[in-house]
């Protein structure tokens, strides 16, 4: 029963942290690439970043960049998601998405396994 879990999300004040985090219980994510990906309320979902298996290749959203740090642990079973500085428009429900390989793109058909969300909301 291989599936993707997201945790980590909350809400946080403008300006906070929090650190998501992916992975596929009894699995691990080793052997794929990683997406993260959001949706706000009444948008498209888009991708914000993304990571090749072996985590030597990243990419990120223009609007997240310099903000947000995407990595894998040490056996590359766990991925996370570091966001800094938020901003009220980084709310959104938060998806991690497993593929078989890295294009370094956000295109939804590049990715075989999705998360069910979780929710990051930034607000005073």
């Amino acid at each position: 029963q291989f599936q993707i879990v997201e945790s980590g999300g909350g809400l946080v004040q403008p300006g906070g942290s929090l650190r998501l985090s992916c992975a596929a219980p009894g699995f691990g994510l080793q052997h794929y690439a990683i997406g993260w990906f959001r949706q706000a309320p009444g948008k498209e979902r888009e991708g914000v970043s993304c990571i090749s298996s072996s985590g030597g290749a990243t990419n990120y959203a223009d609007s997240v960049k310099g903000r947000f740090t995407i990595s894998r642990d040490n056996a590359k079973s766990t991925v996370y998601l570091q966001m800094n500085s938020l901003k009220p428009e980084d709310t959104a429900i938060y998806y991690c998405a497993a593929g078989v390989s890295y294009s370094g793109s956000f295109a939804l058909y590049d990715y075989d396994y999705w998360g069910q969300g979780t929710q990051v909301t930034v607000s005073s």
